[in-house]
């Protein structure tokens, strides 16, 4: 049997757009607490220096889809605003 794989902050984050949600759920969208923690516990971690290279990498993938995110929910606040 092959295990399922774990899913990235992407696959999460691209599952959520793929159920075309409405501007308002986009607004409100938050990562899962399981991912906000990991997210939390990578930042602490790094500012300790306790981090190996694929966790940096993955703290690299949570700045990147938060910067990504923030600019999505931007620009539909400027869609829903009629800008």
């Amino acid at each position: 049997m092959i295990p399922n794989p774990v899913k990235t902050i992407f696959d999460v984050i691209t599952d959520f757009l793929a159920t075309n949600p409405t501007p308002e759920a986009i607004l409100a969208y938050r990562l899962p607490d399981n991912l906000q923690q990991r997210a939390s516990d990578l930042l602490e971690r790094n500012g300790d220096g306790l981090l190996t290279y694929d966790e940096e990498q993955e703290m690299f993938d949570f700045v990147r889809a938060d910067e990504m995110m923030s600019l999505l929910k931007a620009k539909t606040r400027l869609k829903i605003s009629g800008k």
